[in-house]
């Protein structure tokens, strides 16, 4: 078997994004691609590299992750976040995760456990036990731009105007830019050992307590070395009822179907069949690549040699030499 070129693929959230956050969302995924692959070649591990991009999008405000969260109706912070190993099927998974900086991280030390899912108030518990620095005072995670949202999305409930599956609080007022996201990322080293992480805040006024798709394993995140890595993001909740990131390599594995071709296919179907819209980035055991969206924008970078390819519009790829 002749080696593959190693790649790490990120992706920024799915959704109705704002013109004004466009560029600090590019900038942000090619930063986390650029830093997974860094730490892809120096350690050899996709894990290290998938957790390593995650954690540098979870810092940015630019995101719905870690800092950038979005709130619950009551204001705060509810994180979740997964990361499976393609070589074993080991998962990682938390949920209601709170005032912890980098959710992907405490999902990665689930993974010592014997379990698969920890949530709630034993995953604090955890965290604890593990070392992880917990924000004291909470709240700290809570940014402006998180609380103005939450106040536009009352006052378009209020004012009957929050559809179904809308992936972004959307009206008239100054308020109207935050979007439904998630990041995530996908890494292949030349051995063909595949890695996945998802992280996310969730969705703006979502009730205490709400799952969505990312730390579920086949809808936010799978992997498999024989078949290939998939992170989603949009609407959780289609995404959850479609397992959206199972679909993916079941087209590849069973269809034949190419990561691209897949990735299209899969994101259109669950789309055209549950209204609510998606995204997802898919890396196959070949080293191909898959990117696709049925939201307005997505953005995403991928690094494979001295190339970065980029872009946040449909059919939208752009291009720039790595610098060394």
């Amino acid at each position: 078997m002749s080696s593959i070129e190693p790649i790490v693929l990120v992706h920024g959230g799915a959704g109705d994004i704002p013109t004004e956050r466009v560029e600090g969302k590019l900038v942000g995924v090619k930063l986390a691609a650029k830093v997974g692959y860094a730490k892809l070649l120096d350690s050899g591990s996709v894990l290290d590299a998938v957790e390593v991009a995650v954690r540098s999008m979870e810092l940015d405000p630019y995101f719905n992750a870690g800092y950038g969260s979005v709130l619950t109706t009551e204001g705060n912070v509810e994180m979740e976040a997964s990361i499976m190993n393609g070589a074993t099927l080991r998962a990682g998974c938390c949920s209601l995760v709170k005032d912890i900086m980098h959710p992907i991280s405490l999902a990665r030390r689930v993974m010592k456990t014997p379990h698969n899912f920890l949530a709630g108030e034993g995953v604090m518990q955890f965290a604890v036990q593990e070392g992880f620095e917990i924000m004291d005072p909470p709240g700290q995670l809570v940014t402006d731009f998180a609380k103005e949202a939450l106040e536009e999305w009352k006052e378009a409930t209020h004012r009957g105007e929050n559809e179904f599956a809308r992936t972004e609080i959307g009206s008239s007022n100054k308020y109207s830019k935050t979007e439904v996201g998630t990041v995530g990322a996908v890494a292949i080293d030349s051995l063909g050992n595949i890695a996945v992480a998802t992280s996310t805040g969730g969705i703006t006024g979502k009730l205490p307590g709400r799952i969505g798709d990312t730390p579920l394993v086949g809808a936010g995140t799978y992997a498999d070395n024989r078949v290939g890595g998939v992170s989603t993001t949009g609407h959780g909740e289609t995404i959850m009822r479609y397992s959206l990131a199972h679909d993916i390599l079941k087209r590849i594995e069973f269809l034949g179907e190419d990561a691209q071709t897949a990735t299209e296919n899969s994101c259109k179907t669950m789309t055209d069949r549950l209204t609510g819209t998606a995204g997802a980035i898919t890396i196959d055991c070949k080293g191909q690549v898959g990117v696709s969206f049925t939201s307005k924008r997505m953005a995403w970078a991928y690094i494979k040699g001295k190339q970065l390819k980029y872009g946040i519009e449909q059919d939208q790829h752009l291009e720039e030499t790595v610098q060394e």
